[in-house]
């Protein structure tokens, strides 16, 4: 017989660990858990010299936040642990988000922090501790499958969907994580927290990066990687040099302001090109891409890879959280794969995830997803004979 996490065994004789970032989320998954008999363990990570950032509104694992778990896991009566990961999540992180932007590419923290640290380095842990599972608040929800695999699907709250930042959660990771807000909304784990009486309950939600407190990334990338602020030229579709900036860090595809140019019509960011310090801009519709090409792939649908794919399969991807999914064959192409996109996207960025879904909406499964390395264009911006086809945005 299986209980409320799918599991065997009674929920008293089921060790689970919970990830409690001092968050409302997370609070609530350890409160529900303990209040249905599981035997929890709650587990802080220190990410990052949390000193500076302790009281930086929007921040998750600074100073207060690992107070406000500890509070929380007190008040349930959950033993609780902070686990120094400091170092892991420089290595990890921190570092590899500085290489991405001075390489010109705008990367996403958070699905390498989940990857690399909580799904990888605390799974691991919880594993020693002897665990049956890992649980986190994350909005997005697992299902069993026929053959006993779990898959991955949206959350029932869209607007709270954390999907796109779990893409690269393995097979094996699902089958030992549970994600028990997946079918909730937001309001009714805040009522959860009020009733478990939660001094978190009405805690605002992290929305900056947790290891900038300032807010501004590019102090953090023009120490780590000073050549990222180095100063360059903004040029157009043609190389025509049109202005000059600081540093290519401050830019990201798909930019409009900002970017100190004066002209008689819009121009965005089209590309960077890391190796010459180049910005180049253009009208907006130089912005739309057709197809994509990914790198770091991961699947997690049914069968292997190579064999769902065959000649082409329809799916839907979303190339920024922010996005709806939008509909899109995946291919196999030069020893790698390519996304089409049926109607084309602005704005698509290098380091952004391309993340696959089998529907455009509701409580759709994860079919896994990579990281955008270069998009195209299928035709050139009509703007002139000499117009050269627009070239591939890839960056670095």
């Amino acid at each position: 017989m299986l209980n409320s996490l799918d599991l065997k065994g009674r929920p008293q004789d089921t060790r689970v660990v919970v990830a409690m970032s001092g968050g409302v989320d997370s609070s609530v998954t350890a409160a529900l858990l303990k209040s249905e008999g599981y035997d929890v363990v709650g587990i802080t990570l220190q990410l990052y010299d949390h000193g500076a950032a302790t009281h930086r509104k929007g921040a998750c694992c600074a100073g207060q936040d690992i107070h406000d778990a500890r509070n929380v896991a007190e008040r349930i009566g959950i033993p609780h642990y902070v686990l120094d990961y400091e170092n892991r999540f420089r290595e990890s992180v921190i570092d590899n988000f500085a290489d991405s932007y001075a390489s010109g590419e705008t990367p996403v923290p958070c699905i390498e922090c989940n990857r690399s640290i909580k799904f990888r380095d605390l799974l691991s842990t919880a594993r020693e501790l002897g665990a049956a599972a890992l649980a986190t608040g994350h909005y997005v929800a697992s299902r069993r499958l026929a053959d006993g695999s779990r898959a991955l699907v949206c959350a029932a709250d869209a607007d709270r969907d954390q999907s796109y930042f779990l893409f690269a959660t393995t097979r094996e990771q699902l089958d030992y994580l549970r994600f028990p807000l997946g079918d909730m909304t937001k309001p009714q784990t805040r009522e959860l927290a009020r009733r478990f009486g939660l001094n978190v309950a009405d805690k605002h939600d992290s929305q900056d990066i947790c290891f900038v407190p300032t807010g501004r990334y590019t102090d953090i990338i023009g120490r780590l990687r000073p050549n990222a602020i180095e100063p360059g030229d903004i040029v157009d579709l043609d190389g025509r040099v049109i202005g000059s900036h600081q540093g290519i860090v401050h830019f990201t595809v798909g930019q409009r302001r900002g970017l100190g140019i004066a002209s008689t019509a819009p121009l965005y960011v089209v590309r960077l090109d890391a190796a010459s310090r180049r910005v180049v801009v253009g009208p907006r519709e130089a912005l739309r891409m057709d197809r994509i090409t990914l790198r770091d792939i991961n699947w997690i649908g049914d069968g292997a890879l190579d064999s769902a794919v065959g000649e082409g399969l329809e799916i839907f991807v979303r190339v920024r959280s922010t996005r709806a999914p939008q509909p899109a064959w995946l291919r196999a192409a030069g020893g790698g794969y390519e996304v089409e996109l049926v109607a084309g996207e602005e704005g698509v960025s290098p380091g952004q995830a391309c993340v696959f879904y089998d529907a455009p909406s509701g409580q759709a499964r994860v079919l896994g997803g990579g990281f955008i390395q270069s998009a195209a264009a299928k035709s050139a911006v009509a703007n002139g004979p000499a117009r050269r086809p627009l070239v591939e945005a890839m960056r670095g």
